[in-house]
């Protein structure tokens, strides 16, 4: 019996006349508060997220790289499909404040549907879009440092997707451009805002109004790309269920 279990037990043996008084004067059985007692000494010591054990330093890492790529993955099968952001209110894109005038303005001439269509290019224009940021999100997981992966471990439950937002949304950015340019030309959400436009100039007395829909649309993307995925990370964290391989059960479950 090792030494820190020898103290326990004798601790145990002293309590005992203790028990024998407090059951004298009905503070509850001697065989309850006796299995209670030694049930406090065979329980093992509470870990703390990121010291267990049984974790080597490789396997959180891994563990930590592996809940985000399911967690990205689970993104992008739930808002990178036809309607995943159209029909969903919390994440559609609607068109940029700056259009908002003419938006009016091709109403009041019953030239409103320019303007819906274009609204829902956008949104394709995400959907299509998100599927391809997956591997850019991938690449920025894997580059995460030790020191950062300790920090996250042992965070909230969004602590990663908080690090990545912090760090990466300007790279990330920079490398999805491109591939919301393209998705917005293949939507057609390029020739339907020249056609809208054409019209709202050929109204009489109209301002001026322009909008960059590369940038709104990759914004409004980005924005819930890492809102679902901080909700797919905190289901890692908290819900059993959600950890879909050995090591996030191991990982997580000594976190737990």
């Amino acid at each position: 019996m090792s030494w820190p279990r020898r103290v326990a037990v004798s601790m145990a043996v002293a309590a005992v006349p203790a028990l024998l008084a407090a059951a004298a004067f009905g503070q509850g059985s001697i065989l309850d508060q006796g299995r209670s007692l030694l049930d406090s000494i065979n329980k093992p010591a509470p870990t703390t997220p990121g010291r267990s054990s049984n974790l080597s330093t490789a396997e959180i890492g891994s563990g930590l790289r592996e809940a985000l790529r399911v967690g990205t993955e689970r993104v992008v099968q739930h808002i990178g499909r036809p309607d995943g952001f159209n029909a969903n209110p919390e994440i559609h894109i609607p068109l940029p404040d700056t259009l908002h005038r003419v938006q009016s303005a091709l109403k009041a001439v019953g030239a409103s549907g320019m303007a819906d269509d274009l609204e829902l290019r956008f949104n394709r224009a995400a959907e299509a879009a998100t599927p391809k940021a997956k591997e850019l999100f991938w690449k920025a997981i894997n580059e995460m440092t030790w020191d950062d992966v300790q920090h996250i471990y042992r965070g909230p439950k969004d602590a990663a997707t908080q690090y990545l937002k912090a760090k990466m949304s300007n790279p990330l950015a920079d490398a999805m451009r491109p591939i919301v340019d393209r998705s917005l030309a293949d939507a057609g959400a390029i020739h339907a805002y020249d056609q809208m436009m054409g019209r709202y100039r050929s109204l009489p007395l109209v301002p001026d109004a322009k909008a960059d829909l590369t940038t709104h649309v990759l914004e409004k993307a980005m924005g819930a790309i890492f809102l679902y995925l901080g909700r797919e990370e905190a289901a890692i964290r908290e819900n059993p269920a959600q950890r879909t391989t050995d090591l996030l059960k191991k990982v997580f479950g000594a976190a737990g």
